[in-house]
C-alpha cells in the first residue's frame, strides 16, 4: 500500500494560517488536496497536523471535507509522520507539505514509479532540484521511516522527517529524479505573502478554464506574464531547513561530552 501524508499546520512563522487562506473560495490546503487526489498510484491520503489547539481549524476543515486527518506532535514532525503511518501498515510513504498548492499529480506518480522501479529506499526530485520549488515529492519505505524514528537525535532530522535517510547514502539506496529542463529557478511554494499572490493569480487565470490545469499550462501562463516569474524570486529555497541546521549546531554544542 502506498500512503501519502500531507503535513500542514496554521502556525507557520512567515505566513501564519497560509494553508487556510482562500483561493477561489477554497482553502489553499483544499486546492492542493484536490490536485494530489488525481495521482493514480496513491492508495490513501491523509493530512497530518498537530495536536496544538491552533490546528483545530485544520481538523474541522478535513472533517467537513471528508479528508482523513491525523493529529500528532507540533514540533516533532518525524514522530507525527510515523504515528500517522504506523496504523496503516504501508509499504511506501509519500511525503508532501501543505505549502505546495500547485502540486503536480502526474509528477507524484512519476516519482513513485521511479522509486518502485529502481527498488530504492528513498526517492525524490528535491535534493538536486530541477523542478520548480513547490513540486517537491519524497517517497520512502515505511521501514526506513521506522528506523529514522527509532534512531534520530538531531532537531533538523525530527523537524523535516527525511534527512536521516537521505543523508546516509551508504546505508540507504537513494534515487534522484531529475527533469530534462532545469526549472529550479521558479518558486511555486508558499511561504511568504508574495508567494501566495503568485499562486492566487495562477489559479484565477487557469482554474476557471480547466480545473485540472497542468504544469505546462502554468509555464505557458508565466511566459505570457513574465513579470510574475520574478515576483517572489528574492526568497531562498529551503530556508526553513537552513534554520533547522542552526538548531543542530546549538544541540551539538549543548550535548558535547555527554
Amino acid at each position: 500500500m502506498i500512503l501519502a501524508i500531507l503535513q500542514a499546520r496554521v502556525s507557520s512563522s512567515r505566513l501564519p494560517r497560509k494553508v487556510l487562506k482562500p483561493i477561489l473560495g477554497v482553502p489553499m490546503l483544499g486546492r492542493q488536496i484536490e490536485r494530489v487526489q488525481r495521482a493514480k498510484l496513491i492508495d490513501r491520503l491523509l493530512v497530518a497536523t498537530s495536536d496544538d489547539v491552533t490546528d483545530n481549524s485544520i481538523e474541522q476543515w478535513c472533517r467537513e471535507s471528508g479528508v482523513e486527518c491525523f493529529r500528532g506532535k507540533l514540533d516533532d514532525v518525524l514522530d507525527r509522520f510515523y504515528q500517522a503511518a504506523k496504523p496503516n501498515a504501508p509499504e511506501q510513504v509519500v511525503r508532501l507539505t501543505g505549502d505546495c498548492p500547485l502540486a503536480d499529480p502526474g509528477l507524484i506518480d512519476e516519482v513513485i514509479q521511479f522509486h518502485i522501479s529502481g527498488d530504492f529506499d528513498y526517492s525524490t526530485n528535491a535534493i538536486e532540484p530541477t523542478y520548480p520549488d513547490g513540486l517537491d515529492v519524497e517517497v520512502f519505505r515505511f521501514v526506513c521511516l521506522e528506523q529514522a524514528w527509532r534512531e534520530v537525535k538531531l532537531p533538523s532530522q525530527r523537524e523535516h522527517v527525511t534527512p536521516f535517510i537521505h543523508q546516509q547514502p551508504d546505508r540507504f539506496r537513494i534515487g534522484l529524479l531529475k527533469n530534462a529542463i532545469d526549472l529550479s529557478h521558479l518558486r511555486w511554494t508558499v511561504d511568504e505573502a508574495l508567494d501566495f499572490e503568485l499562486v492566487r493569480r495562477i489559479y484565477e487565470a487557469l482554474y476557471p478554464i480547466d480545473v485540472e490545469f497542468k504544469t505546462q499550462d502554468i509555464l505557458s501562463f508565466l511566459d505570457k506574464n513574465p513579470e510574475l516569474k520574478t515576483l517572489n524570486i528574492s526568497y531562498d529555497r529551503n530556508e526553513g531547513f537552513q534554520k533547522s541546521l542552526l538548531k543542530d549546531q546549538q544541540f551539538l554544542e549543548n550535548n558535547m561530552g555527554e
